[in-house]
């Protein structure tokens, strides 16, 4: 297994993440140096890397969630968002080469931890089961896809949908939570070369002597122990499965209902 280490002294590396969100990054804003580079030339490779534009006060509130019974057996709803010192569809100033939404910022979507859909405005509407309880993750994200981890610029909600098709909003989540967000879906030509992996992570830290995030990537095992964006190198053309798992100091499976999950993504040539 591969192992990410923080080089960063215990007090900068401390993340305090769900209630205080703050990037892990030196005094001049870059993460220092660590690699999980493999012994072995063209083995996949995963670094840590600096976060890219920030966006002091970028923030984002849910303003409304509301719902509408359908048939006997679902029902439509819909969030609406506010956002402040932030532009959806803007594009975000960056050196990575990485696969970027010509479409600019957005929100990414994630309920119940499958793949987020971007919005580029303010709302969207989904349909679930009457009788059902969802988790939905709501972040600011770059044109990238690289997300904003603050605080203030995320929401987390835990709603139930009743019998007759109206909400109610469950207690705030308080367990140590990982929502996957890239990679994801297919990349092609140059894309493939640098691929974003980046999560969002709600009511713990991450750190040496903290919980740790075991990236499993074709096989190949990688401990992240920095709430940063990673680069994923080397990997070949073809399908690809990610596994994230949040782990505790110690390397065992933290237990919970968003601790665990898997991608499966296709680089192409073309």
């Amino acid at each position: 297994m591969k192992t990410i280490k923080s080089a960063l002294a215990v007090a900068a590396a401390t993340l305090v993440l769900a209630s205080c969100n703050t990037p892990t990054k030196n005094k001049d804003g870059e993460v220092k140096d660590s690699t999980a580079l493999s012994d072995s030339v063209g083995a996949i490779a995963v670094n840590p890397l600096p976060h890219a534009k920030e966006f002091p006060g970028a923030t984002l509130k849910i303003a409304s969630l509301t719902s509408e019974k359908l048939g006997t057996d679902s029902a439509k709803i819909t969030v609406k968002y506010d956002v402040s010192n932030f532009k959806l569809t803007e594009q975000t100033e960056h050196t990575h080469h990485m696969a970027n939404s010509h479409d600019g910022q957005h929100i990414h979507f994630i309920l119940d931890n499958t793949p987020y859909v971007a919005l580029y405005k303010p709302e969207h509407t989904f349909t679930v089961p009457l009788n059902s309880e969802h988790y939905l993750m709501s972040f600011l994200s770059r044109s990238f896809h690289e997300s904003i981890k603050t605080a203030d610029a995320s929401k987390l909600i835990k709603f139930k949908v009743e019998a007759d098709g109206k909400i109610a909003e469950l207690p705030k989540p308080t367990e140590p939570s990982i929502f996957y967000s890239r990679p994801k879906g297919d990349y092609k030509g140059d894309e493939t070369n640098v691929l974003l992996l980046d999560f969002f992570v709600a009511n713990t830290t991450l750190g040496a002597d903290a919980n740790k995030i075991k990236a499993t990537i074709n096989g190949q095992e990688f401990t992240l122990d920095q709430w940063v964006p990673y680069e994923i190198l080397n990997l070949p053309k073809g399908e690809a499965t990610v596994k994230l798992v949040l782990v505790d100091k110690d390397g065992n499976a933290v237990t919970g209902d968003n601790v665990s999950v898997e991608r499966t993504v296709n680089l192409m040539a073309q």
